[in-house]
């Protein structure tokens, strides 16, 4: 049985290897599509978790992760938070968004920052270069963002529509890819003595759990987020994304059931006096009907084998030259595997039906 299954795939060779690419463009489209907008929001996450602050203290209201937010918390509010107990520093930044015609998705995030109280706080360290000046069109960016944008200590980067020359690159890569002065972002935001945020570091061996409940009590029209919350926050911030992904899927798991039942359906078409040759032969409906349903299960593998394959090598092409992640669960990839096999045996169904209900007599008279 399992001879006649491979010989049938290899009887047009051509055939089956064009119906598993366009299974795995599907299942590349799924995996891809799902990897890379998990792993982008992911590694950003991690990136806004590590600033090495345990609470970060928002306006009250503020939506999203957009750095849409305008400056409304006055950066005074960093004494007060200071003067709690257990609060070792508090640190007020500004992030917002930039239009970038280089970037992906149209904008760019970059922080307003005092380097040496942020550093101090994040463990950022200035690798190359210098640390920017305050009050100048000065930037820093990691080093990551450095390599793939092909930047120079010197160059310019164009920001705000005007050019900011940047002056050294940093590690470790924490919060946005790049930073200016915190007065020369207020200036530009029509936002002098103002933030977006209050970033808290904690003494140690004190509770984040307490100390939040304190600030939160301490400080009306505020949001008291827990550093260690922010991936988490991330992930359900969006939820027009998870539509689109099951969307996506969706669409996948129909063009993979259409490519099956069409490449069946022509192959019960060929093999008609085959067909009938078994049955004469004594071979039952359902081990006939069963044989196209294994061939078409073993094409639907041979698809999800190809494109889990070929989103490996795009992601690992993505990160070598780009500072895009595609983060590739093993839970996605165990359902694509189920909705792959799920449609194409949905797929295969008529066509094995109709195999199994040909005439014997009338199959061998094909022609």
């Amino acid at each position: 049985m399992n001879s006649l299954v491979f010989s049938n795939m290899l009887h047009r060779p051509a055939r089956t290897a064009v119906s598993i690419v366009g299974i795995g463009v599907g299942i590349l489209l799924i995996v891809f599509t799902v990897g890379l907008a998990n792993g982008s929001l992911r590694e950003r996450a991690k990136r806004e978790a590590n600033i090495g602050a345990e609470i970060m203290v928002r306006a009250s209201g503020s939506l999203g992760w957009s750095g849409a937010e305008t400056p409304r918390l006055s950066v005074s509010m960093a004494n007060d938070i200071e003067k709690v107990e257990g609060v070792d520093r508090a640190i007020p930044i500004i992030q917002t968004s930039v239009s970038a015609k280089d970037s992906n998705t149209g904008s760019r995030i970059i922080d307003g920052v005092d380097l040496d109280s942020y550093g101090q706080v994040s463990g950022l360290t200035i690798v190359k270069g210098r640390g920017f000046s305050p009050g100048t069109n000065e930037a820093v960016c990691d080093a990551a963002f450095f390599a793939q944008k092909n930047f120079t200590i010197g160059g310019k980067i164009d920001l705000f529509g005007r050019q900011f020359t940047l002056v050294g690159i940093y590690e470790p890569s924490v919060g946005a890819r790049i930073k200016i002065p915190l007065d020369t972002m207020q200036r530009q935001l029509d936002g002098e003595g103002r933030a977006t945020a209050i970033l808290v570091k904690l003494k140690p061996g004190e509770s984040v759990d307490a100390i939040g409940e304190r600030l939160d009590k301490s400080l009306p029209n505020t949001q008291i987020l827990l550093t260690r919350d922010i991936e988490e926050l991330y992930m359900q911030g969006v939820p027009a994304l998870n539509v689109f992904l099951n969307v996506v899927i969706g669409i996948a798991g129909v063009i993979s059931a259409l490519i099956i039942l069409l490449t069946m359906y022509t192959t019960v078409s060929e093999r008609t006096r085959q067909i009938g040759v078994l049955k004469s032969l004594g071979m039952s409906n359902f081990t006939i009907g069963w044989t196209i349903v294994q061939e078409a299960l073993l094409i639907a593998l041979g698809g999800i084998i190809f494109g889990v394959t070929a989103t490996i090598v795009l992601s690992l092409a993505l990160a070598k030259w780009t500072t895009l992640t595609v983060q590739i669960d093993p839970a996605v990839v165990g359902g694509i595997l189920v909705i792959g096999l799920f449609s194409s045996l949905i797929g295969a169904l008529y066509p094995g039906l109709k195999a199994a209900r040909l005439d014997a007599v009338e199959a061998l008279s094909f022609e």
